[in-house]
């Protein structure tokens, strides 16, 4: 048993036009959803004919279109923005949002191995990942926290006097979470954080690995593990009726995330392939499917047992809802589908009313 709310979100891939983002969301507010993830496009989906949005620019715009979901960053990196810039671009969002009657804003921070390999940021040594996150982390709490904030870090400082009582500002920090694969990073959540995000491709068993480790950092410092958020990022699709074409979507954005494994985070993603009983060789047919022909010829190149591997949250109803419970049951408190293919305008509408109910009820 856990003390956190259970949740159902999607992962939104910032690689599309404003409009249609805002719609997304609208779209998700009025099904039920509890949350919205900004997954910033990086540099990589330039040369498969996407573009990237910024997640921070992107969250109050959702905040103001949508009156219950909840906003979150999911991710930025600690290497693009000084950590003071994202407390204040947080505090934006915190301000849109404030009056809620529960967090409406969410801020994950990880590393991005996809960022820093495109936009050449390993090439300079800079700090180590857990370095820059936990100094990240460290920073915007205390800067959103008011009181007068004087930080040395490995990575960042920070020096900041305390906000005035005529200050005309919210007061007090955001939902701080950790991205991570490996289990120093995810420890880190469990010492510092309010939850753990997983990468794309997780599975029940990653699932059950994750909390394993975020308990283990919580437990360190004398921290409840049980009050700390696992928030699992899916490949998600679904169909009314028909369960090849429920999982569609699903096998397209498994590819695209499949050969990501392979071309930007080799290594870093060892782990998260071996709980799915994938071998990175195995992948790389996708992985050069996926640079010679784009997002489709990867998806072909998915065949229905690896995908079944991936375990996604796709096919019919009925489907949806069974691995939705299996993934709760590995101990995972916030679902993040990463809802692609035909229609999903449709999709979410199948998601709010079909699926939604049926989860909640039992949470």
């Amino acid at each position: 048993m856990t003390s956190v709310p259970f949740r159902i979100g999607v992962m939104q891939l910032t690689m599309e036009p404003v409009d249609e983002i805002l719609e997304h969301a609208r779209q998700l507010d009025r099904h039920g959803f509890d949350t919205i993830w900004l997954a910033e496009a990086y540099p990589w989906w330039r040369k498969h004919q996407m573009e990237a949005r910024s997640s921070t620019a992107l969250s109050p715009l959702i905040a103001r279109d949508t009156e219950q979901l909840a906003v979150g960053w999911g991710i930025i990196s600690p290497y693009t923005r000084h950590p003071i810039q994202v407390a204040m671009d947080a505090r934006v969002v915190q301000e849109v949002t404030e009056g809620s009657d529960h967090p409406r804003f969410l801020l994950g921070y990880g590393a991005s191995k996809i960022f820093m390999n495109h936009a050449a940021i390993g090439k300079r040594e800079p700090a180590k990942p857990y370095t820059v996150t936990r100094d990240a982390l460290t920073i915007v709490r205390g800067v959103l926290e008011g009181e007068q904030f004087d930080y040395d870090g490995p990575a960042f400082s920070a020096h900041v006097p305390a906000l005035s009582d005529e200050a005309e500002s919210p007061r007090g920090s955001v939902p701080l979470y950790v991205a991570g694969t490996g289990p120093r990073m995810q420890e880190l959540a469990g010492e510092l954080g309010d939850g753990l995000l997983t990468a794309s491709i997780t599975t029940p068993a990653f699932a059950e690995y994750s909390r394993a480790n975020m308990r283990a950092g919580a437990e360190k410092v004398g921290r409840d593990p049980d009050a700390l958020d696992l928030g699992c990022t899916i490949v998600a699709s679904i169909d009314e009726h028909d369960s090849d074409k429920g999982r569609a979507g699903a096998r397209e954005i498994a590819g695209m995330y499949l050969a990501n494994k392979v071309q930007n985070i080799k290594g870093s993603a060892d782990v998260l392939l071996e709980k799915a009983g994938i071998d990175p060789e195995e992948i790389q047919p996708i992985a050069d499917a996926m640079e010679s022909g784009g997002r489709l010829a990867a998806a072909a190149a998915v065949s229905d047992d690896l995908l079944d591997r991936c375990k996604p949250i796709a096919g019919t109803p009925d489907q949806c809802i069974e691995a939705i419970e299996e993934y709760r049951a590995a101990g995972c408190t916030h679902i993040m589908l990463e809802l692609w293919g035909d229609d999903r305008a449709r999709q979410i509408e199948l998601f709010g009313t079909k699926v939604l109910p049926a989860v909640k009820q039992h949470a």
